[in-house]
């Protein structure tokens, strides 16, 4: 299945590696977030605009079960 998931970053056709975790506290509530994928190239990249956002993110290493 992991071989189908790809990187969330735009034009990225990698296999996706890192889940990134993320909510926008404006429109979202405590108990939701959004899923985002990373491939190791783009998992900082990924984090990293969220986070210039202020939103709360979480980067994890795998994938979603």
């Amino acid at each position: 299945m992991s071989g189908d998931l790809q990187c969330s970053r735009a034009e990225c056709r990698n296999e996706a590696t890192h889940t990134i975790l993320w909510r926008n506290p404006r429109i979202h509530s405590a108990d939701r977030r959004k899923v985002w994928l990373a491939c190791d190239e783009h998992v900082d990249f990924l984090g990293d605009y969220l986070r210039a956002r202020d939103f709360p993110v979480a980067v994890e290493d795998g994938l979603p079960r």
